[in-house]
């Protein structure tokens, strides 16, 4: 997802540093800070947060409170806080919502908590009030991101395809961001479910193929020749990159092999016929 159309003058990035362990809830958190105009880096354990705290020195710390370092990383936010005399805050995400929970996360030092699974939505506003709180100043918002082809805008959870504009539920919203975070790569229906609904979500047989069928509809994306999300058999799902973007051109049949290849149904065309096209790779 790259920065689009938006409502926000040219700024210095933010640094965002992030631990958490699963790769899916990672790349969400990156895709939807992009709007805040937020720069993500992850890591996995303390050894590589307390590097990025000491050179990269980041502007915001996205906690998984179920990391068995959460405890040590606030620990260490809070020192280095007081060494520098400044102030870096910490989101602390979570699957639990109880009271007990959330206070618990307030004496081990976060600024705020955010239950899991989160909406995009939620997680900017919550990232962007706690920046304007270190340092006094409005950060800028870039409602509007081009995913491809796609104009998507959070604020209003719109979507956006030539004239077309539908708007997206709030789980539509998450898995299109989810999904265009991984762009090219299979996302599987269990990672799905862990990222959009949680991992304590008992799932119906068909909840996610549900669901992405009326993304699909809002799309307008046709499952037998799909411009945006491909089904891979037996996997799961991978939103297909959008080629135009790319600076290729040429005509519908082009596309359509290029969109197959993206999907591994069919190898790649070489030669140097009309249609003849470079491999497009697989996931």
């Amino acid at each position: 997802m790259t920065l689009g159309i938006g409502n926000a003058p040219d700024a210095q990035p933010r640094r965002a540093l992030v631990l958490h362990d699963r790769p899916p809830v990672v790349e969400l958190i990156e895709r939807t800070l992009n709007h805040g105009l937020f720069v993500v880096k992850a890591a996995h354990n303390l050894p590589e947060a307390d590097v990025m705290l000491a050179r990269w020195r980041p502007h915001l710390v996205v906690v998984d409170m179920d990391h068995d370092d959460s405890t040590a990383l606030l620990h260490h936010l809070d020192t280095a806080n007081t060494l520098t005399r400044s102030f870096t805050p910490a989101l602390g995400l979570t699957p639990r919502g109880d009271l007990a929970t959330r206070l618990r996360a307030f004496e081990l030092g976060v600024d705020d908590i955010l239950a899991m699974p989160f909406m995009p939505d939620e997680l900017l506003a919550r990232a962007l009030v706690l920046s304007r709180r270190a340092t006094g100043a409005e950060r800028p918002l870039v409602t509007v991101v081009k995913v491809g082809e796609v104009e998507v805008d959070i604020a209003n959870r719109e979507i956006r395809i030539g004239r077309s504009v539908t708007t997206l539920s709030r789980i539509e919203q998450t898995l299109l961001y989810l999904l265009a975070s991984r762009a090219g790569r299979v996302v599987a229906r269990d990672e799905i479910l862990d990222a959009v609904w949680g991992p304590d979500f008992v799932a119906e047989s068909n909840v996610v193929d549900r669901h992405i069928r009326s993304l699909r509809v809002k799309l307008n994306d046709d499952h037998h020749d799909p411009r945006f999300i491909g089904t891979v058999p037996g996997r799961g799902y991978r939103f297909i990159p959008t080629f135009s973007n790319a600076g290729w051109s040429g005509d519908a049949t082009r596309d359509a092999l290029r969109r197959k290849q993206a999907l591994g149904r069919m190898p790649a065309r070489t030669g140097t016929g009309p249609h003849a096209v470079p491999s497009a790779g697989t996931a």
